[in-house]
């Protein structure tokens, strides 16, 4: 969808329409390999996405372009009608992306506490940071309310995920990034985070786009998409992924 010029407002109905996130033509290099290519993809509002495929064809190097920490050769990034392909990582936090790197990157020697305060750093100019954590960060992890003196580094696999997840929606982001979430936890913690995602959408109705290879998990989203040597091959409803898309997409 075009973008308003200057001279023309966007109707209400249109935002309604807009992709919370659209990406064209994407292309990505490293130094001269060519590792994005041409990819085109979109996340409407109050949608899960999820991109899937093999290890090394690109999926974290998808992320890391769509936060601003890899910058693109050609192709653009539009989050809610608004171009933000040269826009650096902090600006694009304050627009609406909230990022959880795999890995969880918390910050060992922080407290619980610490750690979910510099969320905050997220927000929009202008916006009141109460240094009170909200309940509802506590409402989808309440295992983090029971232990906020403790540092991050203390806590299990799947705690420090709770608790990267958590900070990033202490920014309040409208766009929820999550590179493999699930990477090495538990299952019963899986499904504490899957749950966890389905609420957020459900009560925020911000969107989520995630990359996974836990197959509960990705059935969770409504859309796919799948990527192969650094470009998007499928893609689809996730209720119609087939045995032969799983097999061939899935390190299951």
């Amino acid at each position: 969808m075009s973008q308003a010029n200057g001279s023309v407002a966007t109707s209400p109905a249109a935002l309604d329409t807009q992709p919370m996130l659209d990406i064209r033509g994407l292309n990505v290099y490293y130094g001269e390999s060519h590792i994005l290519r041409n990819v085109d993809m979109s996340v409407q509002r109050g949608q899960m996405v999820c991109l899937i495929g093999r290890n090394g064809v690109g999926k974290t190097t998808m992320m890391k372009t769509i936060i601003g920490l890899l910058s693109p050769r050609s192709g653009s990034i539009v989050l809610e009608g608004k171009e933000i392909t040269r826009l650096s990582p902090d600006r694009r936090a304050k627009a609406g992306i909230g990022y959880v790197p795999q890995g969880k990157d918390i910050i060992p020697r922080l407290t619980i506490r610490e750690n979910l305060l510099l969320g905050l750093e997220a927000l929009p100019p202008g916006s009141a940071k109460s240094q009170t954590i909200p309940d509802d960060i506590f409402e989808l992890f309440p295992v983090l309310k029971t232990m906020l003196n403790r540092l991050g580094g203390d806590l299990s696999g799947g705690q420090q995920q709770q608790l990267a997840i958590a900070r990033a929606m202490m920014g309040r982001p409208r766009l929820l990034v999550l590179d493999e979430p699930t990477e090495g936890i538990q299952p019963s913690i899986v499904l504490e985070i899957e749950a966890a995602v389905k609420s957020i959408i459900r009560e925020t109705g911000i969107s989520v786009l995630l990359v996974e290879q836990h197959l509960h998990f990705v059935r969770q989203a409504d859309w796919y998409y799948a990527m192969q040597k650094g470009g998007i091959v499928a893609s689809g409803p996730t209720k119609d992924l087939s045995k032969d898309v799983i097999q061939e997409f899935l390190a299951v």
